[in-house]
């Protein structure tokens, strides 16, 4: 089709005057400190706005500045990240305070080389602390972001397209010429959380919808154009809930890969043609070199991840000699012990484990006989 211009100063004075009278009461808002606004930013990639404003809160009263972050035990960010998932987050978090305070003089930068030189901070991180925290005219692209302008310019690439993204940039950098850096990027990532949504947008409520080029087209539904699709894997595990009847047993994750660092019950996948059960017995041979019967099925759990899926067969292990399951060499040197399920709701857990602990070791469900 004919390329058709949008007038980026119409379209900011629209946007600002909706965002004005739509804006949600969000914590993060109430404030400019660079800090804050890095590590809202953060937590809100791959992560709900419903879930990240308690654990924001929490968050801000345990570490209320870098200085706070950069003193703290791994272990202790660990445990105040709990439920926001992709844990690597807040490990890089710290570093990055780490190094704010060796070669920054503990102020977050605000230059690109800088920013981008920090753990974790990529280009769209740093657009958003430079425009939100500094005013900055920098493109703070995000999903919601690349939805509403791939509508309203009827972008016809997929959206992490190169081509695509340097219209986006573009197109904002002109929005911000004449307004607050900060006043564009909130308003546009608001209006695609609750206007341009993905299946069911609210046109009639849009500030763009009299210029929306894909809305006098006809193909709101088919933008972004989808990039490629990476297939989710399906994985099936078997963890056992190893008890004497007072404490569990936990083991630590590695210190590198997935969920590093992060206490568990043990267990495994499934292998081709086993059962959750010949799993489990094989998965805690392999792991602490013992051999159990008598498991009980709990139950099943399901948990979700970017790339993948997870299906949990968790089962209850009754054991008579829980000091003789510390092994050393069994362990092969990872960290483990038996808790009382007090002292494991201490420890940092993945969303799955802690899952595991409301449902079967604080709360007991009935075991299913499965």
């Amino acid at each position: 089709m004919p390329f058709q211009s949008v007038d980026p100063a119409r379209g900011a004075r629209r946007l600002l005057a909706w965002f004005a009278a739509n804006a949600r009461d969000l914590p993060w808002r109430t404030t400019r400190d660079p800090y804050e606004v890095l590590v809202s930013e953060v937590m809100l990639q791959q992560t709900r706005v419903d879930t990240v404003i308690p654990a924001y809160r929490r968050w801000m009263e345990r570490f209320p500045d870098i200085r706070s972050l950069a003193e703290a035990g791994p272990m202790e960010v660990l445990k105040a990240w709990e439920g926001l998932g992709y844990y690597s987050r807040a490990l890089n978090l710290q570093r990055a305070a780490r190094l704010i305070m060796e070669h920054h003089g503990g102020q977050l930068p605000r230059e690109d080389e800088d920013l981008l030189a920090l753990p974790g901070i990529g280009r769209y991180t740093a657009g958003a602390v430079q425009s939100l925290a500094f005013d900055l005219p920098r493109a703070a692209v995000d999903g919601n972001v690349e939805r509403v302008l791939c509508r309203l310019l009827d972008i016809e690439t997929p959206a992490k397209d190169r081509r695509s993204q340097a219209r986006f940039g573009k197109f904002i950098r002109e929005m911000m010429a004449e307004n607050s850096p900060r006043g564009i990027s909130e308003a546009l990532m608001e209006l695609g959380a609750l206007v341009c949504l993905p299946r069911n947008p609210r046109c009639t409520g849009c500030p763009f919808e009299e210029d929306c080029l894909s809305k006098k087209r006809g193909t709101v539904l088919e933008r972004p154009v989808p990039g490629k699709r990476v297939p989710v894997q399906a994985i099936q595990a078997a963890v056992g809930i190893l008890t004497d009847g007072r404490k569990i047993f936990l083991q630590k994750r590695p210190p590198e890969g997935l969920m590093a660092n992060l206490w568990e019950f043990p267990g495994g996948k499934l292998e081709e043609g086993e059962t959750p059960r010949k799993a489990l017995r094989r998965e805690l041979f392999e792991e602490l070199g013992i051999r159990v019967r008598g498991e009980r099925k709990a139950g099943i759990l399901r948990h979700s991840y970017t790339r993948f899926t997870v299906t949990l067969h968790v089962f209850v292990v009754r054991v008579k000699d829980a000091p003789g399951l510390l092994d050393p060499k069994a362990l092969a040197g990872r960290p483990a012990g038996w808790f009382t399920p007090m002292e494991a709701r201490r420890l940092p857990m993945p969303a799955a484990s802690a899952k595991i602990m409301t449902r079967w070791v604080e709360d007991p469900e009935p075991d299913e006989d499965v």
